[in-house]
């Protein structure tokens, strides 16, 4: 069966897989094509020749384009339960991708230009910059190590929908209502709820009785859920920039991160494509 289609950017795999499972059940004998989704510009055409499933489609040439290239270069962070540790940033240039994996030089600290020694199994947060400035962030593990002239690491390679592309200058922003626990100081400690939410920064409601200035600075743990059923507790400093008085009585601070870890801002950014995605569908 030769399969040979196209679809919008904006279509996930997994209709091209619906697709071929329907192709498989019908045993359709002749050429012919078929409408894929309500789209007028995303179909299909399928015949039964040779028995070798081909797909060519403009998505699959975009999926293609978020993977990493060789000679890019990989910022890693490594989860450790030391959280000192889990906020060292380093780099290392992309020495080869396969069907499987991806080969990275040995990672360099970029404030102390030392090398950090990997083992296997270890779990990376990680990004890298393409044109344009866009960052594309994913979460690997190291699987083996090759010697070469060099010796290299190999990490696993990840699928192309488990890759977050986020504008350097700028970030999504969502309509959320999320809990949201913030600590001023010892003795200033309350729960808000979100009224949007970003890869840059919050915004929150909360009771207008407490004192919160512009410029200072708060601690908070933000709940946050998935459409899978998981909930991630993100933690972040940030900054209060602007303060609203809302007739309900309450205030509306915006806040901007000022200190949260990549894999963290990471977390926020995938809820907030899953909320866009949600909002597209209504």
């Amino acid at each position: 069966m030769l399969i040979w289609g196209w679809k919008k950017k904006s279509r996930r795999f997994a209709r091209i897989k619906h697709k071929l499972r329907q192709i498989k059940r019908h045993k359709v004998e002749k050429e012919k094509w078929v409408r894929a989704d309500s789209s007028p510009s995303s179909f299909f055409c399928y015949s039964n020749k040779g028995g070798v499933v081909i797909i060519v489609s403009s998505y699959v040439s975009e999926v293609q384009g978020l993977l990493p290239k060789v000679n890019q270069i990989l910022h890693i962070q490594v989860n450790s339960i030391d959280d000192e540790e889990s906020r060292i940033e380093y780099k290392a240039r992309i020495a080869d991708v396969t069907d499987s994996s991806i080969l990275i030089e040995i990672p360099m600290n970029e404030q102390t230009g030392r090398l950090k020694k990997l083992y296997y199994g270890d779990e990376l947060n990680t990004f890298y910059i393409a044109q344009g400035g866009v960052k594309h962030y994913f979460t690997t593990s190291v699987t083996g190590f090759r010697e070469d002239v060099l010796r290299l690491v190999e990490l696993h390679k990840p699928e192309p929908e488990a890759i977050t592309q986020v504008q350097r200058r700028s970030f999504l922003r969502v309509p959320a209502e999320l809990e949201i626990a913030v600590k001023v100081s010892d003795q200033i400690q309350f729960i808000g709820v979100t009224d949007d939410v970003g890869g840059g920064g919050i915004s929150m409601e909360y009771d207008g009785q407490i004192p919160l200035g512009i410029n200072t600075i708060i601690s908070c743990w933000l709940l946050v859920p998935y459409k899978n059923g998981n909930i991630e507790h993100i933690p972040f400093n940030g900054e209060v920039v602007r303060v609203k008085q809302l007739e309900t009585g309450k205030q509306l601070a915006m806040v901007r991160f000022v200190d949260i870890l990549d894999r963290e801002r990471q977390k926020l950014i995938r809820f907030c494509f899953e909320r866009q995605m949600d909002f597209r569908k209504r």
